[in-house]
């Protein structure tokens, strides 16, 4: 991502404090793209107090004689900018710095900050996200707009970089970070558990967990194959087994529709915290103890945030108006899998859906719900719908080849609507401009497929 001059939002002064971003152009940063963060976290758990140390690699998009990144609520301790001491402002969510020397159009340059501080969430219209304190030990669920709250950041999606995160915490807890866990260092007191996410990653796919948990595999382990694990407190170690009993049948259902899993690793996190709802990371799903019951009631919510893993966290949207391309298919996975587990039929689904949604207002375009819609309902079941209305469309000869080119194509990279809506169309033998049309850019309900 290379914005020029990102206009802001209406009133804003506009320029390098802004992205591109429809719905959310106070987040992210115009002139540059990150490549890579190297962040060195020391936390204290009692006292809530974060110390950390961010190095970032970035590439100039334009001629810079200054540059902005997201930073929430922390005391600014040192800023560099290719080693030198820089003049920086911090208010806000925007940490702004002016450089020694003005960069060029091209130039790789290394921003390091130290900074400390209590985390908090950055408070927004859904609430407040981010780094937040568990009853003992720490949750961080960071979409749409939560990376500032704990590392500085160029906070878009289309933005992705490779990470390296090291976190120095009390040897008791558990930590774990989106990645691959590379080394693991105890002292006195306290470990240093570092980290590394070499798949490109957007700074909201970006997570920290930690608490008193206890590590269990989800399949069994084998020499040379995906490692599935799950971070669990102990209390709920048997209602665990029987909800997550099916996982290895759900992951490998998903694989065989959507192409293979996109990451080295993936892990489940149970907080002993209830949550509203789970939370997906790359590589990574976050549920509450509530959602381990032991009667697989949220079974559901298990294959919805692993579809994430595909939609969402491998293929991410460029934009955040694109959104249904996250949870529309994340939800027909759900169908997907109701229907391969010998459950409900997506046909059943589709139409109860159908039904629930016809006796409501149509007020939500699917294709551009609206920065306060982003995340209705609507937008999840009419997307699932649209994608059920394609499936019967071209037949499940075509549908699901679809899928999974779409995947392999843009797999670790950002996509938009017209990117799929152009990649369905060669693999349908009449046009499906009237089918998308209907379904993703009318608030209208369409008749159910027959």
């Amino acid at each position: 991502m290379t914005p020029q001059k990102a206009p802001g939002p209406p009133g804003a002064r506009p320029g390098f404090e802004f992205s591109t971003d429809s719905y959310l152009p106070g987040h992210g940063n115009g002139g540059y793209r990150i490549t890579h963060y190297d962040l060195d976290l020391d936390y204290r758990i009692a006292s809530n107090r974060l110390g950390g140390k961010a190095a970032i690699t970035a590439v100039a998009g334009q001629a810079l004689s200054r540059f902005s990144l997201d930073l929430g609520a922390f005391q600014i301790q040192d800023v560099r900018v290719d080693g030198w001491p820089v003049k920086y402002t911090h208010r806000g969510h925007k940490l702004s710095v002016k450089p020694r020397t003005p960069l060029a159009h091209g130039e790789t340059f290394r921003i390091d900050i130290r900074y400390a501080g209590k985390p908090r969430p950055i408070p927004g219209r859904w609430g407040d996200i981010g780094w937040d304190e568990l009853t003992d030990g720490v949750l961080v669920a960071s979409q749409p707009n939560g990376a500032p709250s704990w590392f500085p950041c160029n906070d878009h999606p289309a933005d992705k970089a490779t990470f390296r995160v090291a976190v120095t915490a009390a040897s008791p807890y558990t930590v774990l970070v989106t990645g691959d866990l590379v080394s693991k260092w105890r002292g006195a007191g306290t470990t240093k558990w570092v980290y590394e996410r070499r798949e490109p990653t957007s700074p909201y796919l970006m997570g920290v967990q930690i608490g008193r948990y206890e590590m269990v595999n989800l399949v069994p382990p084998a020499a040379g194959e995906l490692v599935q694990r799950a971070a669990i407190p102990p209390r709920v170690r048997a209602n665990f087994a029987h909800d997550f009993g099916r996982h290895g049948e759900i992951m490998a259902a998903l694989q065989r529709f959507f192409g293979p899993y996109p990451f080295q690793e993936y892990v489940v996190v149970v907080t002993d915290d209830d949550l509203d709802d789970p939370v997906e990371a790359q590589g990574m799903a976050v549920f509450g103890a509530n959602h381990v019951d032991g009667r697989r009631t949220h079974e559901r919510l298990v294959a919805h945030e692993l579809a994430h893993q595909w939609f969402g966290n491998s293929l991410t949207v460029a934009d955040w108006r694109h959104i249904w391309l996250n949870e529309g298919f994340a939800t027909y996975a759900e169908w997907l899998w109701s229907e391969e587990s010998g459950g409900d039929p997506v046909a059943s689904l589709a139409a109860r859906w159908h039904a629930h949604l016809r006796v409501r207002p149509s007020f939500i375009t699917v294709a551009n719900p609206g920065v306060d819609r982003m995340f209705d309902p609507l937008v999840y079941k009419r997307g699932a719908l649209t994608l059920y209305a394609l499936h019967k469309k071209i037949g499940s000869g075509s549908f699901f080849p679809l899928l999974r080119g779409w995947v392999a194509e843009h797999q670790h990279a950002t996509v938009t609507d017209a990117d799929f809506r152009a990649h369905a169309q060669r693999f349908a033998r009449e046009p499906l401009d009237e089918l998308f049309t209907t379904w993703l850019d009318r608030p209208a309900l369409p008749p159910l497929p027959r």
